[in-house]
């Protein structure tokens, strides 16, 4: 008898236990990760949603509000960038309703953001697999999702919460969907989509470097607009000179232009689309000297400046993150070795230094690449023509991210100093040993 009444309190035991995690899932609050900090845009919002419980757990469905924001790595995107979403349900539609305190570590959310405006469709989005204790009878915590999407349409994207789903890992494995009730639920986040921008390629030669004033000048343009009208112009330095004339390409976008030089200030040629010089529609300036005659018994000294070459190197090719506890987890800190880029082309065009990383591998499988964030800095060396800009501090993942870079202007270049502090969050239980995950920087 002693006996069977132990197996019948055990049975009890685990009916109680499967009734908490079916509660917990109900509550499609179980604390997965701290709630990320949002973004300037981004907005919380409240929706109503309907949680149904696995059968096992004998709860009705649960009606309530739920509170939650979606933050972005990038506000501003361009056609054909990766931009990293991250889905935080701040404060759940219920607490826990038994008392049962839950465990840590044993729900998994998984869930949507719906996508709207100038491009639809919906982002899926994952947490991992952590959360504390949960008191019985107490509030859950928040959590947080986090997924990616491909920018396909210029203009603004609106975010929105949608559907998620709650999965535990206590005693046996459940489910728990919650949907949303009226949807789509209120915006919280909106991103600016700008066009890609291709690629200027447009080149302009001379068939002379100087003349005297009054010479004509042979200019040949190449890789332009077909069939547009083109300014040709003389430059000094950021101005133009009076030394002007106006041409149209032809079906491929080429011109020969005989353009009479006189203005003695006169230092190069440009040529440009459009009512005024713009880098992203123009070429040059290639170099143009006016030659003066010289007074009785004089000399004419010159000299030239030679273009070089846009490079980069680094400081090594290791960096060791800082280890955490196994059972607690956390960030893995460290430091980028620091990336000199040297930009001594002498042009109009600016350039980028993006980065993407690997899953970092080990012995207990995968931390993925989403989970290495960095702050990015960027300082430009004395004198340098050019204002470097740091990328934007967020998860670099396997999409990639910028890392720094320069803009268009009438003359760029310098050398600039690299760096960023890098962070890797590591699940709570990963197996211990060593992960590694190749960061791999590329410069254009």
């Amino acid at each position: 008898m002693a006996l069977n009444r132990s197996r019948a309190a055990t049975r009890r035991r685990r009916w109680t236990a499967v009734l908490g995690a079916g509660a917990l899932a109900v509550a499609a609050g179980g604390a997965i990760a701290a709630p990320a900090h949002a973004t300037a845009g981004s907005t919380p919002v409240e929706f109503q949603t309907r949680c149904v419980p696995p059968p096992i757990a004998g709860i009705p469905p649960i009606t309530g509000t739920t509170t939650a924001d979606i933050t972005v790595d990038k506000a501003a995107p361009k056609v054909g960038d990766t931009v990293t979403v991250t889905y935080t349900i701040t404060k759940p539609a219920a607490s826990n309703p038994v008392d049962l305190a839950l465990p840590a570590d044993i729900m998994t959310p998984s869930g949507k953001i719906v996508l709207g405006g100038a491009q639809t469709g919906a982002v899926t989005v994952t947490g991992p697999k952590k959360n504390p204790p949960i008191p019985a009878k107490g509030s859950f915590p928040a959590f947080s999702m986090t997924g990616t999407f491909t920018v396909t349409q210029a203009g603004s994207i609106t975010l929105s919460p949608g559907d998620y789903n709650i999965h535990t890992s206590y005693i046996m494995e459940l489910d728990t969907p919650c949907t949303v009730l009226n949807p789509p639920a209120p915006v919280s986040e909106t991103v600016v989509a700008s066009p890609v921008t291709s690629p200027n390629t447009r080149t302009l030669q001379l068939d002379s470097a100087s003349g005297d004033p009054g010479v004509r000048v042979t200019v040949t343009g190449a890789k332009f607009t077909p069939l547009a009208e083109v300014t040709v112009v003389g430059r000094a330095g950021g101005a133009e000179t009076a030394d002007k004339m106006t041409v149209t390409t032809d079906s491929e976008g080429g011109f020969t232009a005989r353009l009479k030089v006189n203005d003695a200030a006169t230092t190069g040629v440009v040529a440009y689309e459009g009512a005024a010089w713009d880098p992203e529609k123009g070429a040059g300036p290639a170099a143009y000297k006016v030659v003066v005659p010289n007074p009785p018994n004089s000399q004419t000294i010159t000299a030239a400046v030679t273009a070089g070459e846009l490079s980069m190197s680094q400081a090594g090719d290791a960096v060791e993150l800082t280890s955490v506890d196994f059972g607690q987890g956390g960030a893995a800190t460290g430091d980028l070795k620091t990336v000199t880029v040297k930009d001594f082309r002498g042009g109009p065009a600016g350039w980028s230094l993006t980065g993407k990383v690997t899953d970092f591998t080990g012995p207990g499988g995968a931390i993925g690449a989403g989970n290495l964030s960095w702050t990015p800095a960027c300082t430009a060396k004395a004198g340098s023509p050019s204002t470097c800009a740091a990328g934007s501090a967020g998860p670099v993942g396997s999409g990639g991210a910028t890392l720094a870079s320069t803009p268009n202007g009438t003359l760029t270049g310098g050398e600039f100093t690299v760096d960023a502090k890098l962070s890797l969050d590591v699940p709570a239980f990963t197996a211990p040993g060593s992960y590694a995950g190749v960061l791999t920087l590329t410069l254009s």
